[in-house]
């Protein structure tokens, strides 16, 4: 009996050994990653992923991830991620479908819903801005012209030709065509910014004008034009040329005043802020507020990811649980047993009360923890920090620009002196990013380009090191650095109404939401108070006591 449970614990020491021996060995794993015919040649390999099944904790299965970082040696963030569940098998495409990605949707519908209402609204404006150039070709063309009537060739050329009252109307259409042409092309000849759910209400409405103004002159247009022509054959009226120009300005003037309308309603109506909108982002709980003008809750929210993008820091989940240094890590549990099988009672009774104690004591101190975890991680990145800066400085000592061709042959160019003072940094570098868990973002091949992008422009070792300090904004993120960027927005009111005092809406995209309220900015009442200039008078009271 005795050797047996000495046995049993022999077994059981050596399991936990091989098991806290694998998980060390797959987060502490360190070795040269650099070749010695080729000292800055690194091994790219890719992310793979792997799922175990072990049952070896009571019974029930335990899933096990390693998820292989892009660069073994560089980056050493093998990740385990452990967790009890009842499935047997099961893979990395079966999780994914709990949590739909956005980005795996068809591009076909995305492309129809971003170009179809662009295209529309091009086509339209092509044909408003060609239109007053039209109704001044078509009678020279010899469509709706009195030159089609039975009349004789001098009362044709009476008809069709245009005085010098005529000629001036025609030099201030075309420069009104010209300001019509360049005015549309900088208000709204842009990419589009952002493909919204429903339509843009005021844009809308420049095309609804737009489409009446043009239709109400092509029909007055043509019947005007046909009447005169037949009036001109039987020679009760003449229809002349000069007629048709004016025509032709007055649209000219009505697509000008279309185009004024538009820029107020899209362009300056809200830019004199109204609300003010607080913006937080789940999980790590960072906040931002601005001052917001009078938009429609799908504008808002597009205004809103603007500013994300551009003013908050890089959302970093490794982050989410503090890495704790080994000093500072619980000694691992141990199960006693009772080999003599003596007092077993009393020994049970005081393990599960100590159990109870330990587990009161740890519940009550928890924000101590916390708080000295939190002050020992912060210790401990400006730690690394300030060896990192001492490290970048000493490189960049050893590089100096040449003015002149030595013709030996010893100059490099910036990726070689990138590659030369690389080793010098690189040990440093590679710590902090550590501990700050930023090696998923920086590969060596990245690090090498920055670095030697910084030593063609003569920079600094801090502005070499900025992007690695600091972790605004977030398209300095290469993953979020993509030409489309798909979000959900969620909202209980309808995302065309304009926004109000209490409005809230959420954008969500992944893990990632964004929470949204509007708050009505409040009217400031300013009086003038005067300030009696004699009162800007003062005595000076010495005391023995004081020192003045």
């Amino acid at each position: 009996m005795d050797t047996e449970s000495i046995r049993s614990m022999s077994e059981y020491s050596s399991k936990s050994k091989y098991k806290s021996h694998s998980l060390k060995s797959g987060t502490n794993h360190r070795s040269n990653s650099y070749n010695l015919n080729n000292p800055y040649e690194t091994t790219m390999a890719p992310y793979q992923t792997t799922v175990m099944l072990d049952d070896t904790r009571d019974g029930q299965d335990v899933v096990e991830v390693q998820i292989l970082p892009q660069d073994e040696n560089w980056g050493e963030n093998t990740t385990a991620i452990t967790g009890n569940t009842s499935v047997q098998s099961g893979s990395m495409e079966e999780m994914g479908a709990l949590w739909p990605d956005t980005e795996q949707k068809s591009a076909f519908p995305i492309l129809c819903h971003r170009y179809i209402a662009t295209t529309l609204t091009g086509l339209l404006s092509l044909v408003a801005f060609l239109s007053p150039l039209a109704m001044l070709v078509l009678p020279k063309l010899g469509v709706f012209s009195p030159a089609a009537t039975n009349l004789s060739p001098q009362q044709r050329e009476t008809l069709l030709n245009c005085g010098a009252e005529c000629k001036g109307v025609l030099v201030s259409l075309a420069f009104k065509m010209f300001l019509l042409a360049v005015a549309s092309w900088a208000i709204f000849l842009r990419p589009v910014k952002a493909t919204m759910p429903r339509i843009h209400v005021f844009r809308a409405i420049v095309l609804a004008l737009v489409s009446i103004c043009c239709g109400i002159f092509w029909l007055f247009y043509v019947v005007q034009v046909t009447e005169g022509v037949r009036a001109t054959a039987t020679g009760e009226d003449l229809l002349e040329y000069r007629a048709l120009v004016s025509y032709s300005s007055s649209l000219c003037d009505c697509l000008l005043c279309i185009h004024y309308v538009a820029i107020v309603l899209m362009e300056i109506r809200h830019l004199q802020p109204a609300f003010y909108i607080k913006v937080v982002r789940s999980p790590d709980g960072e906040s931002r507020s601005y001052p917001i003008g009078q938009l429609s809750i799908q504008r808002a929210a597009v205004w809103v990811l603007e500013r994300y993008y551009t003013e908050f820091s890089i959302y970093n989940p490794y982050l989410e649980r503090l890495p704790v240094s080994k000093s500072k890590k619980n000694a691992s549990s141990f199960k006693f047993y009772d080999i003599e099988g003596i007092g077993s009672n009393t020994l049970q009774m005081s393990q599960s009360r100590g159990t109870m104690n330990g587990h009161a004591r740890r519940r009550d101190s928890s924000h101590n923890e916390r708080f000295y975890e939190e002050h020992d991680y912060e210790r401990r990145v400006k730690k690394r920090r300030a060896r990192l800066l001492t490290a970048a400085e000493e490189a960049f000592t050893h590089v100096k620009r040449s003015h002149h061709d030595p013709g030996g042959g010893s100059a490099m160019d910036p990726y070689e002196a990138a590659q030369a003072i690389f080793p010098t940094i690189a040990r440093s570098l590679q710590k902090y990013l550590r501990v700050t868990r930023q090696q998923p973002r920086h590969t060596v091949e990245s690090i090498l380009s920055h670095l030697a992008l910084c030593l063609t422009h003569d920079a600094s070792p801090k502005a070499f090191l900025e992007p690695y300090l600091s972790a605004a904004p977030v398209l300095q993120n290469e993953k979020e650095q993509k030409s489309l960027q798909s979000w959900s927005l969620i909202c209980n009111e309808l995302l065309t109404r304009a926004l109000k005092d209490g409005t809230v809406f959420q954008l969500r995209q992944n893990d990632i939401s964004l929470l949204c309220t509007i708050h009505k900015l409040p009217h400031f009442s300013i009086t003038e108070e005067v300030i009696n200039p004699k009162s800007n008078r003062f005595v000076l009271k010495l005391n023995s006591e004081t020192s003045v």
